[in-house]
């Protein structure tokens, strides 16, 4: 379910149900579901009297439950929102002790005049238990797993045509591959977008690479990037850059070595017949991630590549050994390959 037909599901049962079970990894989607319940049942003028937050890893499920079988105050309905209900999974829930046994009661009469959303941010509930049972039974379901694929571009390109611009498919793919998938990070990149372009502008890859905030990940992928190409100056500017935002050599030897792995893989995987997109299906990575690895592996053998990556293991175990300083033994490593840049 995306994001668009969540909104729509919602607002059609949403002063119907008077439980909802909202569950899966993508936060953002939880948040989105829970604010657009809220937003349907309660008026503006008494929405703070008629909605109440509990953790359950605060306080007890029992409080919630006494909370949400209280009156409305000057209005239809109340909102209860109950985080964190760990009873739901496999794990033991810390410090406070539910009364599940209330909970199953009251799912079978909930109050009339009141909503109580289960936010579970987890990826799986334990079928196993009677309570899981009970409230998917009886409450209205909602999955919010992760977008991927399709589903994911055309989430984005509905976030764009909402804030009145255009993005073509490259930029988009280099998008999810500098902000990752977590929706939340991506509706913030694409607000930052907007306040950068004209209305009715089209966004561009270069607009992308410009603007996005790069992860860790991304600056050793640029390092990469200089020592395939073999501009090791830059490489050593992009390396120097790392070192003064205080990052951890041992970590970036760890994704040195998965991008070489990475372009290895890919070789491997050429030469065996795989396209592109079965490579991608093949080591569970972006497309554009693959296709970046292709041009990438151009200028080394896969002899060269399994060295690299030797060496690189080499030094990994020389740092965690404590037998040279870390920042030396990359620098050390980067001298060892040519500069092959004409400026």
């Amino acid at each position: 379910m995306n994001d668009y037909t969540l909104k729509i599901e919602v607002k059609t049962v949403g002063k119907d149900f008077p439980l909802y079970l909202l569950y899966g990894s993508e936060r953002f989607l939880i948040d989105e579901a829970t604010h657009e319940i809220v937003k349907s049942t309660l008026d503006e003028d008494t929405y703070d009297f008629n909605l109440a937050i509990y953790d359950m890893g605060e306080v007890a499920i029992e409080e919630a439950i006494d909370d949400a079988e209280t009156l409305p105050f000057l209005a239809d309905k109340r909102v209860v929102v109950i985080k964190n209900p760990l009873f739901l999974t496999s794990e033991k829930q810390k410090n406070i002790e539910h009364n599940v046994k209330k909970l199953e009661e009251y799912i079978k009469n909930p109050s009339p005049h009141s909503i109580v959303i289960f936010e579970a941010p987890y990826e799986k509930l334990d079928e196993r238990k009677k309570i899981v049972k009970e409230l998917k039974k009886s409450a209205k379901v909602i999955s919010a797993v992760p977008l991927k694929g399709k589903a994911l571009i055309e989430w984005l390109k509905k976030e764009a045509s909402e804030l009145h611009f255009s993005i073509d498919d490259d930029a988009l793919k280099k998008l999810v591959l500098l902000a990752g998938t977590e929706l939340r990070k991506l509706k913030n990149e694409m607000a930052k977008l907007a306040l950068y372009i004209e209305e009715g502008e089209s966004v561009t890859e270069e607009m992308i690479d410009r603007l996005v905030a790069r992860t860790l990940e991304d600056n050793v992928f640029v390092l990469v990037d200089h020592v395939v190409n073999q501009r090791m100056e830059k490489a050593f500017q992009t390396l120097y850059d790392l070192f003064e935002q205080k990052e951890e050599p041992i970590k970036l030897v760890g994704l040195l070595a998965r991008q070489f792995r990475i372009i290895y893989q890919v070789k491997e995987l050429s030469r065996r017949g795989y396209s592109q997109k079965q490579m991608a299906s093949f080591l569970k990575l972006h497309p554009y991630a693959v296709q970046q690895a292709i041009r990438q592996g151009k200028n080394f053998s896969e002899a060269e590549c399994f060295r690299l990556i030797d060496k690189l293991a080499e030094a990994d175990y020389q740092m965690k050994s404590g037998k040279f300083e870390k920042h030396l033994l990359l620098e050390l490593l980067f001298a060892e390959i040519p500069d092959r840049s004409t400026g």
